[in-house]
């Protein structure tokens, strides 16, 4: 059996030296925080490459290193299919989505519900909304604590807090969850993209470094024999299409369901909202759509290397309920240095801290400016300031960032991440994004056909759940027939619309709106180019400590100079960014 690492103090100090760097990062960008725009869509002013690598890792999370290497080590190269899907939805989003949302001239992104149907609408989605939410959270928590607390060794053990007893599972989730509240809260969007570019940077190291260290030890030293084991040693049928991704309805639901996700989801309106214009949002989306053709391959291939290496895992994680989905990590603990495990470890932690502090920053301004402040105009109370404003964001962050641990800590194992993550955001998902991309497309439909294809796309999905309709591919009946009813009815509703109905008025402006070009910013600011100097030395900085950790105990499997490496590359990353910060335009 593969003789497997485990963190040491050297991985604890670089676990903690990241934290350090997130919550500087929350304390950094809350300078720039002066009004409720800068808090909640950076002003605008994100830098387009910043914003790119901010939206993919956001997309990425902890789910790909998990989740995702399980399903991967199962099916084999099939998987490149799944999780390079993002890339065609990028490129739509490029060519058509971009501009659009950029034009919509809103500030924060269910504002486009108000616009384009009514208010009702935005409230009915705030409403439902939460509770998928932070359920989402816990669920990103709960997948990636359990990896976190087993790596480090600690997820069964028992502690005393406050007189209550928990495991290691629970005290990571409480830890790092509190972590996640507090960065957000005080930086707002500005900390979720400039710690999503550092967690790029991790993420990006990483997995350059699993790459070849993968198969120059499946080779013996040679990568070019690693490639040729794993040709000869694989399972029959691993290079093909087969289980999931051999099934051409999972596979057109799979698409249907990543082109929604990767272009009407909230997160993502409120990417293309913090770029200054137009031609910022297209390259952030094209930049995306090459990070994530490339990107997946980092990743894909070691952990088909790792079904060689470990052809029993159960053996090795008899702990999981699926333990094909720590194929990653295993890799990672057995072939590199300490050091660099806690390096992967933060990686996976930053990776899921991106995403779920995305979700509190979109439901805090939708919270705030599309509910709080109607309402008080509603019962004649005057305009809250922009602090006020900004409180009133932070409070609810503050709140649903406490309800996602707790989400997390109930959620019990269901047989794998994966399968759960399917079977969440397949009811989540299609039934509330598709009148977001029938809305945009098509916008001569009365004020209330987003309304009703929502409810009608809830009913058809979970009432098919409830009467286990074609049980054996309930992924692909969630999401296609939540798309197929909220398609009919919204189109159905096209027959009532009527352009003088004085409640369409708003719908009008915002198609005028969507056919008025932003225009272009001339130059970036001095302040965004101070980020790219900040994340420089940032990059700098995590390359001299894992150069330093040339001097730790080592095995000939997970030799020291792999740390040198991996600093030589961020050396090599800071150069390109303070690079980046001299650039003038």
């Amino acid at each position: 059996m593969p003789v497997l690492n485990h963190a040491n103090g050297a991985d604890y100090a670089l676990i903690a030296l990241y934290f350090g760097i997130v919550m500087f990062v929350g304390w950094y960008s809350s300078r720039k925080n002066q009004t409720t725009d800068d808090y909640f869509k950076a002003g605008g002013q994100v830098p387009w490459f910043l914003a790119g690598v901010s939206n993919w890792v956001s997309g990425f999370s902890a789910f790909m290193f998990v989740a995702a290497a399980g399903f991967t080590y199962k099916h084999g190269l099939g998987a490149i299919v799944v999780f390079t899907a993002s890339t065609w939805a990028y490129l739509v989003g490029a060519f058509y989505f971009a501009s659009r949302w950029r034009r919509a001239r809103i500030n924060s992104p269910l504002e486009f519900l108000t616009r384009r149907y009514s208010s009702s609408t935005t409230y009915f989605y705030t409403v439902t909304a939460i509770v998928p939410q932070i359920i989402g959270i816990g669920q990103g928590l709960y997948i990636l604590c359990i990896f976190v607390a087993t790596a480090l060794g600690f997820a069964h053990e028992q502690h005393a807090l406050l007189g209550m007893n928990f495991s290691g599972l629970e005290l990571t989730m409480i830890g790092i969850g509190l972590v996640m509240i507090a960065y957000t809260v005080i930086g707002g969007l500005w900390a979720a993209v400039l710690s999503d570019a550092v967690q790029g940077v991790i993420i990006l190291v990483t997995s350059l470094l699993i790459l070849p260290v993968t198969f120059r030890y499946l080779g013996n030293g040679d990568l070019t024999d690693g490639f040729a084991r794993l040709w000869r040693e694989a399972p029959a049928g691993f290079f093909g299409l087969n289980g999931q991704t051999g099934q051409p309805l999972f596979l057109l639901s799979y698409a249907a369901a990543t082109m929604l996700g990767y272009n009407v989801a909230w997160w993502q309106v409120q990417r293309y909202q913090s770029v200054p214009d137009e031609r910022s949002a297209r390259k952030m989306a094209l930049l995306c759509a090459g990070f994530s053709l490339f990107g997946p391959l980092l990743w894909i291939l070691p952990v088909m290397g790792a079904r060689v290496i470990f052809p029993n895992i159960a053996e090795v994680w008899p702990q999981f309920a699926a333990p094909e989905e720590a194929s990653f990590v295993g890799l990672a603990l057995m072939l590199l240095p300490h050091g660099l495990i806690g390096f992967v470890i933060a990686a996976i932690l930053s990776a899921t801290l991106g995403q779920a502090s995305d979700g509190f920053n979109w439901l805090a301004a939708t919270t705030t400016r599309d509910i709080y402040v109607p309402l008080r105009k509603r019962f004649g109370q005057s305009i809250p300031s922009e602090q006020h404003q900004m409180r009133v964001g932070q409070i609810t962050m503050l709140v649903i960032g406490i309800l996602g641990i707790v989400a997390a800590l109930r959620i019990a194992k269901t047989g794998g991440a994966f399968a759960f993550a399917l079977q969440y955001y397949s009811l989540t998902g299609p039934t509330f994004m598709t009148p977001v991309l029938l809305g945009m497309v098509y916008r001569k439909t009365p004020w209330w056909s987003g309304l009703a294809s929502c409810i009608a796309a809830v009913v058809v999905a979970i009432g098919l759940k409830l009467l286990d309709v074609f049980p054996e591919y309930a992924y692909e009946r969630n999401v296609l027939s939540a798309i197929a009813a909220a398609t009919i009815v919204f189109f159905i509703s096209a027959f009532f619309y009527r352009a003088d109905d004085p409640r369409s008025a708003e719908a009008r402006r915002f198609d005028a709106d969507l056919r008025t070009p932003v225009p272009d910013e001339a130059e970036q600011s001095t302040a965004a180019l101070r980020d790219f100097q900040m994340l420089a030395m940032v990059s700098v900085l995590l390359g001299v400590v894992l150069i330093a950790c040339v001097v730790l105990p080592s095995s000939p499997l997970a030799p020291p100079a792999i740390n040198v490496v991996a600093g030589v590359i961020l050396f090599l990353i800071g150069g390109l960014l303070w690079r980046a910060s001299r650039a003038k335009t």
